[in-house]
């Protein structure tokens, strides 16, 4: 197998225990330092921080969560993939669909950065409402959002 077949088996196996809620299966894939970003929760690094990160999402969305993932492609330094998300998000359990782009740094056999990258106006629409829609372009909302999120992960991981 070379190493864009390796690459690429590694980015499937990731999702496929996304795919079961296995956090643990999936951070098995990360490297001890792993960088992750994303328009949500900003950069996080460590493997605690972003397995926390994935814990406290598939525990809070363990009744509704649903993966599928496509376009796996690696890469001879990582690879990217496609991936969906449908949950229901907040007190009000709004629908939400999110289309993740997500592309992956791998060395050694580990991932060593992980970006996902997705419409932060639509998830916003979705999750929390026409005034999510609405403010999403403004630097004040998106870091209030992203203050948010820490603090939950914050607490989750205590």
């Amino acid at each position: 197998m070379n190493t864009e077949q390796q690459h690429q088996q590694i980015i499937e196996q990731f999702y496929t225990a996304f795919q079961q809620l296995d956090a643990n299966g999936m951070t098995a894939h990360y490297d001890d330092d792993v960088v992750f970003e994303d328009p949500v929760f900003g950069r996080l690094r460590g493997k605690r921080a972003v397995g926390g990160m994935w814990r406290m999402l598939i525990d809070r969305g363990k009744n509704s969560l649903k993966i599928n993932f496509h376009d796996v492609v690696g890469t001879a330094t990582g690879g990217q993939a496609t991936w969906e998300a449908d949950y229901l998000f907040g007190k009000k359990s709004r629908p939400v669909h999110n289309v993740i782009h997500a592309r992956f740094v791998i060395s050694d056999g580990r991932i060593i950065k992980h970006s996902d990258q997705f419409n932060f106006q639509r998830w916003a629409g979705m999750s929390i409402g026409t005034t999510g829609k609405i403010l999403s372009f403004t630097p004040f909302f998106r870091n209030k959002i992203r203050k948010n999120a820490r603090a939950a992960l914050e607490k989750y991981t205590r």
